[in-house]
């Protein structure tokens, strides 16, 4: 019996599942019933506001004048650090990030954590020494304190997320 029960498993495909969010099948219902029952958290509708971290990377969201502002910082020591501070815009999941001088680009908020792209504009390297890059940054939410995020300051100290950082 538990052969059976196991060879069944196995003829689940991970590329079917994902072909079934994608279309609206079964993983989509089971996805959306979750979030209807409270299990996970809508990622469309959950605050952004807070710090997410991953050591040694830090992110700060806070509402901004129009949208949000962000701050990013990461420091791997040995001068191999990044630091920036701009504006964020949301669209459900969606995330426009402009961390100025040519430094904008798409990302995603899944309701946990925020994802950078693996790949960004070369203008973000201008907000990095060393090798340090902010290409691929994924953090998970910290802390959904305002005042916190608007503490959050980089390695030179800089609040990134206070009023008149962005």
């Amino acid at each position: 019996m538990l052969l059976l029960a196991m060879l069944a498993l196995a003829g689940c495909s991970s590329k079917q599942d994902a072909a079934d969010v994608a279309s609206g099948g079964a993983g989509a219902r089971l996805e959306q019933a979750a979030i209807a029952r409270g299990v996970i958290r809508d990622p469309a509708s959950a605050d952004l506001t807070g710090v997410y971290a991953s050591d040694p990377e830090r992110v700060c969201v806070v509402p901004g004048e129009s949208d949000f502002r962000i701050g990013v910082t990461l420091d791997y020591g040995e001068r191999q650090q990044c630091s920036a501070a701009g504006t964020l815009k949301r669209s459900g999941e969606g995330l426009k990030v402009d961390l100025g001088d040519g430094c904008a680009f798409d990302a995603r908020f899944d309701g946990q954590g925020i994802r950078f792209p693996g790949a960004l504009p070369d203008a973000c390297s201008r907000q990095c020494t060393g090798r340090a890059t902010m290409a691929g940054l994924s953090v998970d939410m910290l802390s959904n304190s305002l005042s916190e995020a608007t503490a959050l300051a980089d390695a030179k100290g800089r609040a990134l997320c206070a009023p008149d950082s962005g």
